[in-house]
């Protein structure tokens, strides 16, 4: 029964990240003159950073119990975004609920959360914007019990392409926060 609630508070709490996310502050307060509020952030290149937040517990025992298998559910490894945005799609909630319960569960793994964007705009503004996206993965994963030592983020911006391409197909497939399983 206690599981029961703990997977329902997960369940709740994924809701509300997701329902708030968009009060998230950074970088879009941070941003630059011009840019209409968006982020930016110094230096070109990959930025990369540690997550830190409080973890709360609750462990999703959905899916397989392993990453390396390709078919379940902790195969699927590529989270997609919006058009300016770090906000996790509900559709995409469940891939980071599988992967927060295969990491709250396997306390020594760990993975490397790599934020991407596409193209448009500054090389500054989508290396904050692939950092947001990658936070915002990482703040879910907490929330379901991953330790904040389990988790390292980079941002390629927009660096990294997953496909070339100058149009919304290209782009959509771009806008991407990859997760990378250490030792794989």
């Amino acid at each position: 029964m206690r599981r029961l609630h703990c997977g329902a508070l997960a369940v709740l709490l994924v809701g509300f990240v997701s329902g708030c996310a968009s009060t998230d502050t950074a970088p879009r307060d941070a941003g630059v003159a011009g840019t209409g509020g968006k982020a930016a952030a110094g230096g070109a290149g990959a930025a990369a950073g540690r997550y830190g937040g409080p973890g709360a517990r609750g462990v999703s025992r959905t899916g397989s119990a392993d990453p390396a298998d390709a078919v379940g559910p902790l195969g699927k490894r590529v989270i997609y975004f919006e058009y300016d945005s770090y906000d996790v799609l509900p559709e995409y909630q469940p891939v980071v609920a599988a992967h927060a319960g295969y990491l709250a569960s396997h306390g020594g793994r760990t993975v490397t959360l790599e934020g991407h964007g596409d193209e448009r705009g500054s090389s500054e503004y989508n290396i904050a914007l692939g950092e947001q996206r990658a936070r915002a993965v990482a703040r879910l994963m907490e929330l379901q019990g991953v330790g904040e030592d389990q988790i390292q983020i980079v941002s390629y911006g927009e660096e990294k392409p997953a496909t070339s391409g100058h149009d919304e197909a290209a782009w959509r497939q771009n806008r991407r926060v990859e997760i990378h399983y250490a030792g794989e």
